[in-house]
């Protein structure tokens, strides 16, 4: 009653100016016999007095459509004002951000439901709750989501390549191969690794012996006593079998990573090395067969096939000692540890340890997880090439900064792309590679990671090489792109694991869903993104699953127990005709796809001066058509100041009216679902600068509120107001 108790002074005050005999005016009085006595009734209400005698809106609505608001949860159970305000005024309730993929879904892809789950339970049970919104491609948890259609990064061989066409893009210019169980050895071009081809084999049926398919490599030159390195990669249409028998080596059959001296093989392709202290050159040159032929009736892809001599001289110096982590921590500095930092032989890019590094639960700052490198000799001026593997069994993210240097935190081209502060990281080995310019004789690499709480990384082959100093030799890592089917494949699974769990988890609390969202572009067409996965929280689900993502959507809504109305929603469609008929056809593929939309929810995020009455008549007129539930989903009216005029407020509070008016005209009243007012109090409005909402920053009603209030009572619901009900609502 806080707004009546301050107008009863102001009823009295009058009261008692109609009581005084007016003594002192110099004026006489008449009074007509054939009236009656003037009453305090008789004066007209002050336009801030009406608006304070508005009771709940909820009284207000006569054609008793849903009268919804969008708030926000953090405001909803830490302020009593505002709680206050959502309770005695609104039947349901839409959460503006925290029911959205970006805060629900963690770094490696549970659901975390215990905010949302505390707010629903100190909600009242009256009030219902409108799902707010499964798909849609922004407050995404993008790094989540991108990591998991990363490509998969696979090592070079550690020097310099000797050997001629081991990528078979000559074909198979050197190679030969023979063997009773041979059916064919030839080139493919579906499959590959690295470039444009591959050597495929096939074994006839009748193969059972390793040596009955043989595929002989070119004849290398080699050192005698030198070590060597020999590696490839290898699947194959089934679970395989194969070896490697070596000519001019140390061992005939060494076995390859450290297993035994046959490797099995699978549809996934598997890198295989053969090397060691006493694996050496017995001469001059070299040269190894692929047996193939245990196994019959099986299809291998071979590929990236490297001899590299580990003894060769001239290599660069990496001026970052201990950079596998061989040596234990070295001189490196563990500045801020987080959960802590360890050496381990778990994960390892290169050797057999990598450094560990774990960020703490409340992490949030770069700094909060920091590994330094001891201070690092280098020439002024000379630019070194700095590369280092990493991945985390999360999605996570980190930057490197370099203490000593005039610019201590650049943004970098870590990946190959734009500068940006900071990479993400996957749960594939990645390698960040960046070029640095020295401006002093010295300095420092931090490893910054602590963006992101509970993310574990793993670190390995930290280098840092004078490039005027000559290539290291290696050869670049192989990146291997998922396929447009594969990633489709990986969203698709994102996308119904995220709306099932949402609905599942909520469907005895929660009946209707926003199930997708701002589907279609200003020009009529399916919204696209960059068609890479977008960046920070953007994520559109259409560049990997097409249009169809819409159908996909509603089908797993459905599956999942979603049994109320479910809408797909849309915002500008009252100002762009282009917008709202390409809206409508959209809404038709995705019927004719076998889904039902039960409901079109138009947001209306509508501008004083800029939305006309013509435009909104249109496209209530033009949903209602559809036969379908309308919804008004986000209504809110712009001013373009967040200090309003007087003009201003009531232009404001005329629009919102009309909104609401023509819903009630244009909407038959069977196909009306409610309409939901955007944000609670200008001070808590996600529009910057404005003031948009129908309580003000201070917490005091606006016009608007009259506005809504009338548009819902169908008319001034304060026209026959006199002071005797402000005193009757002070004794209420």
């Amino acid at each position: 009653m806080r707004y009546i108790k301050s107008l009863i002074p102001a009823a009295l005050l009058a009261i008692g100016f109609l009581a005084s005999s007016c003594d002192n005016e110099k004026m006489e009085w008449y009074k007509d016999p054939n009236k009656g006595d003037v009453t305090v009734n008789e004066i007209p209400l002050k336009y801030s007095e009406k608006l304070a005698l508005y009771k709940s809106l909820k009284e207000y609505n006569k054609e008793n459509v849903i009268l919804g608001v969008g708030m926000g949860v953090a405001e909803y159970m830490d302020n009593e004002t505002y709680r206050t305000f959502v309770n005695e005024n609104f039947e349901a309730v839409t959460a503006g951000y925290h029911m959205k993929h970006g805060p629900m879904v963690s770094s490696n892809g549970t659901l975390n439901f215990t905010r949302v789950d505390n707010f629903l339970n100190m909600l009242p049970a009256s009030i219902a709750v409108y799902g707010h919104t499964l798909g849609w491609h922004q407050n995404q948890n993008g790094d989540y989501l991108r990591g998991l259609i990363a490509p998969t990064i696979i090592p070079g061989a550690s020097g310099t390549n000797i050997l001629s066409n081991g990528d078979f893009e000559n074909d198979l210019t050197g190679w030969n191969s023979w063997g009773s169980g041979k059916q064919s050895v030839e080139i493919s071009t579906e499959t590959k690794l690295s470039g444009n081809k591959s050597a495929k084999a096939v074994t006839k049926s009748n193969a059972t012996n390793l040596w009955d398919l043989q595929i002989q490599s070119p004849s290398v030159a080699t050192i005698q006593d030198h070590r060597y390195e020999i590696s490839f990669y290898i699947k194959s249409e089934g679970e395989g079998e194969m070896r490697v028998n070596f000519a001019g080596m140390s061992n005939q059959y060494p076995y390859a990573n450290g297993g035994g001296a046959t490797v099995k093989t699978s549809s996934t392709w598997t890198r295989v090395a053969y090397s060691g202290d006493s694996f050496k050159a017995t001469g001059t040159s070299m040269s190894f067969q692929f047996d193939l032929g245990k196994v019959g009736d099986m299809v291998y892809y071979i590929d990236f096939v490297r001899v590299v001599d580990l003894d060769a001289g001239n290599e660069p110096v990496n001026v970052v000692p201990n950079g596998s982590f061989e040596s234990d921590w070295g001189n490196w500095v563990r500045q801020n540890q987080g959960a802590g930092m360890s050496i381990t032989t778990d994960e390892k890019m290169d050797g057999t340890h990598s450094a560990k590094i774990i960020a703490k639960s409340g992490s949030a700052s770069a700094w909060d997880l920091q590994l330094i490198t001891p201070s690092l000799a280098v020439t002024a001026t000379h630019t070194y090439e700095l590369s280092f593997y990493v991945k985390s069994d999360v999605a996570g993210r980190g930057r490197i900064s370099f203490p000593g240097q005039s610019n201590e935190y650049p943004y970098m081209s870590w990946t190959g792309g734009s500068a940006t502060e900071y990479f993400s990281t996957t749960t594939a080995w990645q390698q960040i590679k960046c070029d640095v310019k020295a401006d002093n004789n010295s300095f420092k690499l931090s490893f910054d990671f602590g963006y992101l709480p509970d993310v574990t990384y793993y670190i390995d082959d930290v280098k840092l090489v004078d490039k005027a100093g000559g290539s290291s030799g290696s050869t670049e890592p192989i990146i291997i792109e998922k396929t447009a089917e594969e990633k489709a494949e990986i969203i698709d699974a994102a996308l119904k694991n995220w709306i099932s769990s949402m609905v599942g988890h909520y469907k005895e609390r929660v009946h209707d869903w926003d199930v997708v969202n701002e589907p279609v572009g200003d020009n009529g067409e399916i919204r696209v993104g960059d068609g890479k996965g977008d960046s920070g929280d953007i994520f559109h689900w259409q560049d990997f699953l097409g249009k169809d993502y819409a159908v996909k959507a509603f089908k797993y809504a459905r599956e999942a127990g979603a049994d109320g109305v479910l809408f797909i929603n849309e915002y500008a469609i009252e100002s762009n005709t282009t917008k709202l008929d390409g809206f409508l056809k959209y809404v038709e593929y995705i019927e004719s796809q076998g889904v039902k939309i039960d409901g079109l929810g138009t947001q209306m995020h509508v501008r004083v001066g800029y939305t006309t009455n013509e435009g909104i008549d249109n496209m209530f007129k033009k949903l209602a058509a559809t036969g379908k539930k309308i919804k008004v989903s986000e209504l809110d009216v712009q001013v373009g100041t967040a200090t309003p005029s007087a003009e201003q407020m009531t232009a404001q509070s005329d629009m919102f009216q009309y909104v609401i008016e023509s819903y009630m005209k244009n909407v038959p009243a069977s196909q009306r679902y409610g309409i939901t007012i955007w944000g609670v109090t200008d001070e808590t409005s996600w529009i910057e600068n404005d003031a948009p909402c129908i309580w003000d920053a201070k917490d005091a009603r606006k016009p608007a509120y009259k506005g809504v209030a009338d548009g819902l009572f169908g008319e001034d619901a304060s026209a026959n107001w006199t002071y005797e009900d402000i005193v009757n609502a002070a004794k209420e």
